[in-house]
């Protein structure tokens, strides 16, 4: 390495920080704050919310359970993300598919197969 070439020294901590190091690099930084949801993002995670708080009110099953456990998911990822993903939407589709009597008993899981297309 040559005597002047610039170098880059870190010490100590680097949490919650962003670096960019080259004549071309870009760095974003988002910490702290929430990425945009869009207007279905925003229906479905509150759907996701209202058949979560629904469940809660029936029996509990190995069906109820699978399907809590996908809504949480799909609910992390809206929040974190500002969308989901189509393996996750597939699955939580999958799971209301094979859930048809409770699709019809709840309203809820009804909203979310709605804006699932089922």
């Amino acid at each position: 390495m040559a005597t002047d070439e610039p170098n880059v020294s870190i010490s100590g901590g680097v949490s919650k920080s962003t670096f960019a190091i080259g004549s071309h690099a870009h760095a974003e930084s988002h910490h702290g704050t929430t990425p945009p949801r869009d207007q279905a993002a925003e229906e479905l995670l509150a759907a996701v919310r209202e058949l979560r708080a629904d469940l809660t009110r029936v029996r509990a099953s190995d069906e109820t359970a699978a399907l809590d456990a996908a809504l949480a998911d799909t609910e992390d990822e809206i929040t974190r993300t500002g969308t989901s993903s189509p393996s996750r939407l597939d699955r939580l589709r999958q799971l209301l598919q094979d859930s048809q009597a409770l699709v019809g008993l709840i309203a809820s899981a009804g909203a979310v197969a709605g804006l699932l297309n089922i």
